[in-house]
């Protein structure tokens, strides 16, 4: 499927739930590993507010790409942002929706208000 990335130099993103590992099945527990690397893979919960308009979004992050200083309710930074469409059949039901993965998560800036 197509990687679209995504340019957030000028959203403010605020992070809404600390990292938790990602849990690739629920029954057993296991956490999910990247396909190329093999790291742990991490979630975070962010509210990306861009153009006056925000979402809540579920960013998954590589466990070495957490960084330390993150406080809930703070503005966060996502390098490498990307989202990443999908698709699949789940007990005969179709499913889709937009997966969005990021290099790393740490401490970042309000925006500023631009001057008009």
């Amino acid at each position: 499927m197509r990687v679209i990335r995504i340019d957030a130099s000028n959203a403010t993103i605020l992070l809404t739930e600390a990292p938790a590992p990602k849990v690739r099945d629920r029954q057993t527990g296991e956490i999910a590993k990247d396909a190329v690397s093999g790291e742990a893979l991490m979630t975070v919960g962010v509210v990306y507010i861009d153009e006056g308009e925000s979402s809540l979004i579920q960013v998954t992050i590589p466990e070495s790409g957490v960084t330390d200083g993150l406080a809930v309710g703070a503005p966060v930074s996502l390098p490498g942002l990307i989202a990443r469409p999908w698709e699949s059949v789940f007990n005969g039901q179709q499913r889709h929706g937009i997966a969005y993965r990021a290099t790393a998560v740490m401490p970042g800036a309000f925006q500023m208000a631009q001057a008009g």
